[in-house]
């Protein structure tokens, strides 16, 4: 089977939830998973879950830098690094065997610099043929976009935290 390029996108919620739904999919069907996650520092709930699945593995930058608007210079560099070595793991591990390779926040870090766009579609354009990908995150770029083969939008219509709602753990986080 050939696998194709994922990209969910948009302002609304449901990026991650899509990736994680479609992780839990290919485990289900015996697919090896590797889940890796960009700009958050792996204590989201949905890892939980996947960690105790079969098949999956969760790679995620322990260290916790905070949002990016509040990094300085030094936070930036210390992230570049931490999420540049991330996607090197993630590229040099997908190509032992890995059926869907999940890149969550990938748009968000290449757009804030934190990992190359270049490298990235480098990797898209010469994995293995059979890895299924799925990258998400806010404003891709037209070439991230070229380079799927679904592009799903996710649209705010409404949304809680425009009330002052914050973010609930195991809903949105």
């Amino acid at each position: 089977m050939r696998g194709l390029i994922h990209l969910y996108c948009g302002d609304g919620k449901g990026k991650t939830t899509a990736a994680v739904g479609l992780s839990v999919r290919a485990a289900g069907a015996g697919k090896r998973v590797l889940f890796a996650q960009f700009l958050k520092d792996g204590s989201s709930s949905e890892l939980n879950i996947l960690r105790a699945l079969p098949n999956v593995e969760v790679a995620c930058c322990e260290q916790n830098f905070g949002f990016f608007r509040s990094m300085d210079e030094r936070t930036k560099a210390a992230a570049l690094l931490a999420y540049s070595a991330l996607l090197e793991d993630a590229m040099r591990k997908s190509a032992d065997g890995v059926d869907l390779l999940v890149l969550d926040e990938a748009v968000a870090a290449c757009n804030h610099g934190l990992i190359e766009e270049t490298k990235l579609l480098d990797f898209l354009r010469g994995r293995p043929e059979t890895i299924e990908v799925v990258l998400t995150g806010r404003d891709p770029s037209q070439r991230l976009l070229d380079a799927a083969d679904y592009v799903t939008e996710m649209r705010k219509r409404k949304h809680p935290f425009d009330r002052g709602i914050a973010a609930r753990r195991g809903v949105e986080f």
